[in-house]
């Protein structure tokens, strides 16, 4: 058995660097399941109280079919990490350097979200590139309901 294997890491495949990508690569994230357990997680991680998110009653009064989900625990389903993306940038990635969203349906408790990230665009630059993605959501009637931007910062191949 080798060190990699003893240390109880696994062997990632090499990675991609800026030039190995090309416009239309997709990256298909993995659907969740919006549960009572992650509305839950959003509130204790962001620390947002509004009833609109956790008080079924006010969603309710409000016309509201259930608990409505906060945009931004709506967005962070498009997190390249839970998809294969990572594996592939593990010694290229510098970092991400800009995400931008709209919220186009309401998405509530019980829905289930399928996150998609496809490269859109590619700015080539002396050492690095900037790879462009566009991030979609849709639920479990195939309704859009979230669409933005994802721009990571990616070194070129060593020479």
């Amino acid at each position: 058995m080798n060190d990699t294997r003893q240390r109880g890491t696994r062997e990632l495949p090499p990675s991609k660097y800026f030039e190995d990508f090309a416009i239309g690569d997709q990256y298909i994230i993995p659907s969740r399941t919006q549960t009572s357990g992650l509305f839950a997680m959003f509130q204790a991680a962001s620390g947002d109280n509004d009833p609109i998110h956790y008080d079924v009653e006010y969603c309710r009064q409000r016309g509201h079919d259930d608990l409505l989900a906060h945009g931004l625990q709506v967005m962070i389903q498009t997190a390249a990490g839970a998809g294969r993306f990572p594996s592939e940038v593990a010694d290229s990635l510098i970092g991400m350097i800009e995400a931008t969203g709209k919220f186009l349906r309401p998405v509530y408790r019980g829905n289930t979200l399928y996150p998609l990230l496809e490269i859109t665009d590619l700015k080539e630059q002396s050492n690095t590139g900037v790879i462009t993605m566009r991030a979609t959501i849709h639920n479990q009637e195939d309704t859009l309901v979230f669409e933005g931007t994802q721009r990571y910062l990616i070194r070129k191949r060593p020479i």
